[in-house]
């Protein structure tokens, strides 16, 4: 296997670098290198600007309306517009729905729902989590029960993530109590408009409604929003979960916060010189890199894997696991370069418009914020201790 980039690819990398220095919006770079809020309006000028030039569909086949690119192509797009600071794509519709109505959902489906995604006509939302169902989907309790031509659904989903910008949410919903729990789970397309829909923000501890807790009250969904067969959505769901959890790993986001702390640690001064050069603070930020290369290689092996046609397996857990510890220890290193002016923390200074100061240097507010928000990296996806449990079960086989 050869782990590095062809003359073609290199070409690609280049094409890339160049539209993200024509295309990306410096407004929009600023701000994602400022650590400040994104709005509704930045991701949807964004997603347009990549549709226009037919990069949005990262993960998508050319016949769907995508890229077409195979694995070693999206890696190489992921890793440059994080370098460059771009907004992210949200995933939930892009990522997440799109492939999953590729693979199970009926023509219709896929010729209403994927050019809309695309065109940003839909903004999609995901309804997995309730309140005693996180990492075990398979407990779901949110119902949907069969009248007519719809379909009944009651329920509560929670740390709905971007949700007050939703106008559709996928769901999973209990549609059967015969057998095992994983066999009666359908997969349900739902508008949020329809009555019975409540949204209700959940604030972090960053000071963010990232999240909302969404309550379904005798929600009537059409029957043809059900994608592939009653029943059946656990197989969904688990084909759903398989990618994001590859994405998880983040390796594009681990390397630019490395870049960043290295460059704190080279402002910030100890003993009267430069943190970077403390031996003890220095073996922690060697450490990390180490363990960031490490994962980035095994990143690459399953992208290998993936060009050649397997699908992620156990290996998606792995580097869901080391992803998130990794940008992690990338936060707290940053929040101790930062020192004493990572404590007064003023949440309202990251929003776009604020006339509140914040207290220190431009780059201890975000380090302070992306210590709080990203403590959820290791929980959503799956926590990683049943990520470890995967492990053991198909790899060591206990």
């Amino acid at each position: 296997m050869d782990l590095t980039y062809t003359d073609e690819q290199k070409a690609f990398r280049d094409e890339v670098r160049a539209f993200l220095d024509d295309k990306l919006p410096k407004r929009q770079r600023d701000k994602v290198a400022g650590g400040k809020r994104l709005t509704k309006a930045d991701y949807e000028e964004w997603h347009a600007i990549l549709n226009e030039r037919g990069w949005l569909g990262v993960t998508w086949p050319a016949e769907f309306g995508g890229t077409g690119w195979d694995a070693v192509q999206r890696h190489i797009f992921e890793e440059e517009t994080t370098r460059a600071h771009a907004p992210r794509i949200v995933p939930f519709g892009l990522n997440m729905l799109g492939p999953v109505l590729m693979k199970f959902g009926s023509k219709a489906q896929q010729d209403h729902y994927l050019p809309r995604i695309l065109n940003g006509d839909d903004w999609w939302c995901q309804g997995y989590s309730e309140p005693g169902a996180g990492s075990d989907l398979a407990s779901v309790k949110t119902t949907a029960v069969r009248e007519g031509d719809h379909y009944i659904v009651n329920g509560q989903k929670t740390w709905t993530t971007l949700g007050q910008y939703a106008d559709k949410i996928f769901c999973l919903v209990r549609t059967s109590k015969e057998g095992k729990p994983q066999q009666g789970i359908s997969f349900l397309l739902i508008d949020m408009d329809s009555p019975g829909v409540e949204v209700r923000p959940i604030v972090l501890i960053d000071g963010e409604a990232e999240v909302n807790e969404v309550w379904l009250s005798d929600v009537k969904v059409p029957v043809e929003n059900l994608v592939g067969e009653e029943n059946k959505g656990w197989t969904y769901a688990k084909y759903l979960l398989t990618h994001e959890r590859t994405n998880i790993a983040g390796v594009g986001f681990a390397q630019a916060g490395l870049e960043n702390l290295k460059r704190i640690a080279g402002l910030e001064k100890a003993g009267g010189r430069p943190l970077i050069e403390n031996p003890f603070f220095a073996a922690k930020m060697a450490q990390v890199e180490i363990d960031l290369m490490a994962m980035a290689t095994t990143n690459l092996r399953t992208i290998a894997a993936a060009a050649a046609g397997q699908a992620p397996g156990a290996e998606s857990s792995m580097l869901k696991i080391k992803g998130t510890v990794i940008r992690q220890e990338i936060n707290a290193l940053t929040r101790q370069a930062v020192g004493p002016f990572a404590m007064p923390f003023v949440s309202e200074a990251l929003d776009e418009g604020s006339n509140v100061e914040p207290v220190g240097p431009d780059y201890a507010l975000p380090a302070t914020q992306a210590y709080f928000n990203n403590r959820k990296l290791s929980i959503y996806g799956g926590s990683n201790e049943v990520q470890r449990q995967i492990i053991s079960k198909t790899i060591l086989e206990l």
